[in-house]
């Protein structure tokens, strides 16, 4: 028997071996799923953190429902002026608006409003007003007296104005002093339709027009009660925002506050902190810079850079010159910069993070290897829509991320879609069919309390047009995005094409993003929008693309020719081009398809140079009158 506390060394080498040995497969095992988790779960981590902050969100909105009362985006805005009061909010052509500054204004504002309008909690307010800071002291004054507020964009004319002001039903309409002008012609129908109309000046020539400068002036700054703002349910409307669709006339989707706080929290789930510099060239009638942009500045505590309109040449400058970290963009918006003249200061800023959506590869590669290392997270969703697809990883031609957890929150599904009908496959007993891994689809988002759509102001019809029932099962309803995409084996989803957008030839469907990207890369091609045109005895559209060429640079047919056909298969393969000397796009960006779709590729109709596809002298030659006229009679084979 050993001495009491004595062991002999050989047993104290023994034990120490076997530490030794468990530390060492303890080792191996934590290496070992290192690799096996890098290799086949690259982003687990990434995905985790990021779910993490959008679980959190999610589970303080819940928690609100036992409340009394919410938490809404002006309530966080109010309790960011009294916490950081001297930070500048908005910076604005070299001016600084402190949180202090927006929010003693904008109690003017409510206060001129509840003494001269007197409106009830929930009466609807129009703005019309150009990218500047008393469009956030009048958003902002509005909300807190508890009024919604419609924002119309400000390049509507006329009839679609009064569409606008009438279909969210607002009794008063809100003008900045350098859009008053745009009311000519529609003045006298407002005044007979008793819509009060306000501009943001000190005097007015006009009776029929108010002045809300001077009135503000005279005001009290001092806090209007806070239970005129206050809300006890997330679904009260709080905003109305015009889809800008490339035809039609506009349609006032409802924001909630629900959809405002969400939007509120986008740049903090991105790593964005009250330290960022936020840079908003969008205009603030949609819902990008204002839910997002301005929503996500309050939601940090940060500051925003503001510009009235999105300058491609004074962009970076900008940047540089107010420290901006975080930038929102639209694809056309990176495209503008790419086409600018190369500079030695290109890569000289501090931005790290851009937030935006319809970024297409080709720009992407194109706008990193010019401008640094930005992380460009693409954010997919429509204003009115219920379902919000982020690329947080940041991979090239991504617009979302998605696994096992993001599905079980967020019910979206890709179905099979007939292009040739326009229509969703379904199965015998009248059900739509989930696409396969890979292969592209209709992205549907299911309708439910956790993603909820609250459809469109005073147009049921138009709302319920939006919606597809007994999707999968009978009774359940899911909103249709209009989008056709695709998801891949590692979760990431890529824009294909719009419906309507994508056209059939010659038996295949032809996406006509995917077109453009291949003609976004010949070095004389600045822009191009593909569409399809109808020929006479043919089925289904034949490929056209409008394009612009670039400065100094003149079109190449040969060069083109080689481009379409090394990397596109025949039938996607343009078959004429038009020149333009200008893209004619919407207020977002977007391009406008339909007039060129009418206008077809007659060329004693269309004044723009034309040029069809020419396989036997491998280029694309002038389209005559003579060669139009033998495509009619088919005596040219296409």
């Amino acid at each position: 028997m050993f001495p009491h506390g004595a062991r002999p060394t050989w047993v104290s080498a023994v034990d120490m071996s076997q530490s030794l040995g468990w530390l060492w497969a303890l080792a191996v095992g934590v290496f070992s799923a290192h690799v096996l988790q890098k290799l086949y779960f690259p982003y687990f981590w990434m995905d985790a953190l990021f779910l993490l902050k959008v679980v959190k969100c999610g589970l303080k909105l819940e928690l609100q429902k036992f409340s009394s009362s919410v938490t809404t985006v002006m309530d966080m805005f109010v309790r960011q002026a009294q916490r950081v009061p001297n930070k500048p909010f908005v910076v604005y052509e070299g001016r600084v608006h402190t949180y202090r500054d927006v929010d003693a204004r904008s109690n003017r504002l409510a206060r001129v409003f509840l003494e001269k309008v007197a409106p009830r909690k929930g009466d609807c307010v129009a703005l019309l007003m150009s990218n500047e800071p008393d469009f956030l002291c009048v958003w902002f004054g509005l909300a807190k007296i508890g009024c919604p507020v419609a924002f119309l964009n400000f390049n509507i004319k006329s009839k679609s104005l009064l569409h606008c002001v009438h279909s969210c039903g607002a009794k008063t309409l809100i003008v900045g002093s350098d859009l008053v002008e745009s009311l000519d012609g529609v003045l006298s129908s407002l005044r007979e339709d008793n819509i009060e109309i306000w501009a943001m000046k000190n005097h007015s020539e006009d009776t029929r027009v108010n002045t809300l400068l001077d009135k503000m002036e005279a005001a009290s700054e001092r806090p209007v009660p806070a239970a005129l703002r206050a809300t006890k349910s997330f679904k009260t409307p709080t905003l109305y925002i015009f889809t800008s669709g490339t035809t039609g006339l506009p349609k006032a989707a409802v924001i909630t506050h629900l959809q405002c706080v969400k939007g509120a929290t986008g740049f903090g789930a991105f790593g964005g902190t009250e330290d960022d510099v936020i840079y908003i060239t969008l205009p603030l009638y949609h819902s990008a810079a204002s839910l997002i942009g301005i929503g996500g500045t309050i939601g940090l505590g940060a500051t925003c850079v503001l510009k009235k309109k999105f300058s491609a040449s004074q962009f970076w400058s900008d940047c540089r010159k107010h420290d901006v970290t975080i930038i929102q963009y639209i694809g056309e918006l990176c495209r503008y910069l790419c086409n600018q003249p190369k500079t030695a200061a290109d890569k000289v800023h501090k931005v790290r993070l851009g937030i935006g959506n319809g970024l297409r590869q080709d720009v992407w590669r194109e706008f990193l290897s010019r401008f640094g290392n930005i992380k460009m997270c693409e954010v997919y969703g429509s204003t009115e829509g219920n379902l919000c697809l982020m690329n947080h990883i940041g991979k090239i031609g991504s617009v979302g991320r998605s696994n096992f957890f993001y599905r079980f929150l967020f019910k979206y599904d890709l179905v099979k879609y007939n292009m040739e009908k326009d229509e969703p496959v379904k199965d015998e007993r009248g059900f739509c069919q989930r696409v396969e891994t890979g292969e592209t689809g209709l992205l549907l988002s299911k309708v439910s309390a956790i993603t909820p759509f609250f459809g469109y102001a005073g147009n049921k019809q138009l709302t319920e047009k939006k919606l597809m029932r007994n999707v999968f099962v009978k009774g359940d309803a899911y909103f249709n995005t209009g989008d056709l995409m695709a998801e891949d084996q590692e979760g990431f989803i890529c824009f294909r094409d719009r419906v309507g957008d994508t056209f059939r030839w010659k038996g295949e469907n032809v996406a006509t993003t995917e077109v453009a990207v291949i003609l976004g890369q010949v070095d004389f091609i600045q822009e191009a929008n593909v569409y399809g045109v109808e020929i006479p005895g043919h089925e289904g559209r034949a490929g056209m693309a409008a394009m612009i060429l670039r400065l100094g640079h003149t079109f190449d047919g040969k060069q083109l020719f080689e481009r379409v056909t090394a990397d596109l298969p025949s039938y996607a393969r343009p078959l004429f081009i038009r020149l333009q000397e200008v893209m004619e796009l919407t207020s977002t960006f977007k391009q406008r398809k339909l007039q060129l779709v009418q206008s077809g590729f007659d060329p004693s109709t269309i004044s723009d140079p034309l040029y069809v596809l020419d396989h036997e002298q491998k280029d694309y030659i002038p389209l005559t009158d003579t060669i139009y006229q033998s495509i009619l009679t088919a005596q040219r084979k296409l």
